[in-house]
């Protein structure tokens, strides 16, 4: 017995049906799949606070890294730098492609005076030469008057200083702001600081925190 078949019109009718069916499913996707969409879109508050501590915690391993390498924080000890620095005055420092330039508040030590890191300014660098008019109170620069809106005090403490002098190479010649009060490279026990005892350039005052900021003008 054979089996039953539509007439063709029917069968072609049935066909058209289904491209018809088909071809709906693909223009509106997001009616087939309201109800999963729907779930899909919710946020887990979980993963939102787990996405905040792991950028928190990335962005600790940073500045832990920064301070390591190419950071420090130093307490300022001492008056020589007023009224830029004062005591306990908290700093960041740091050496990272540090090239000492004029003007430049930087750390050293210098052993021939004393283990403790000292905080001073950069007066002149390799090749330069420095005197020291006592009676005026004018520092001078390749023979040049500085201009030194930083300074507490006119340069009248002549110290060891017995000028002029050529800064050596490698070396800088430093002084405090607090010039009358401070023992710098015009005493012998300091004299020119070679660049590689230069622990850094100073950059930020962090604390007190009404102060905070950078400790140039």
């Amino acid at each position: 017995m054979d089996k039953f078949k539509l007439p063709p019109i029917f069968r072609a009718a049935g066909t058209l049906c289904d491209l018809e069916e088909a071809e709906l499913n693909e223009q509106t996707p997001e009616l087939n799949n309201a109800g999963t969409g729907t779930q899909k879109n919710k946020t887990n508050p979980m993963a939102d606070i787990y996405d905040w501590a792991q950028s928190i915690v990335s962005a600790m391993v940073i500045i832990m890294l920064i301070f390591t390498f190419a950071a420090r924080g130093v307490q300022v000890v001492g008056s020589s730098m007023v009224p830029t620095l004062h005591e306990g005055d908290r700093i960041i420092v740091s050496s990272l492609l540090y090239t000492p330039e004029y003007g430049d508040i930087v750390v050293l030590r210098q052993s021939s005076y004393r283990d403790e890191p000292l905080v001073k300014r950069v007066i002149a660098t390799e090749g330069q030469t420095v005197d020291i008019d006592f009676d005026l109170g004018v520092v001078y620069v390749d023979g040049e008057a500085l201009d030194e809106d930083y300074t507490n005090s006119p340069t009248l403490v002549q110290e060891d200083f017995d000028g002029p002098v050529t800064v050596p190479e490698g070396c800088v010649f430093v002084m405090g702001d607090n010039r009358n009060a401070s023992t710098d490279s015009r005493d012998a026990d300091i004299g020119f600081v070679d660049t590689r005892s230069i622990i850094g350039k100073v950059y930020l005052r962090i604390s007190p925190l009404s102060q905070f900021g950078s400790v140039y003008g």
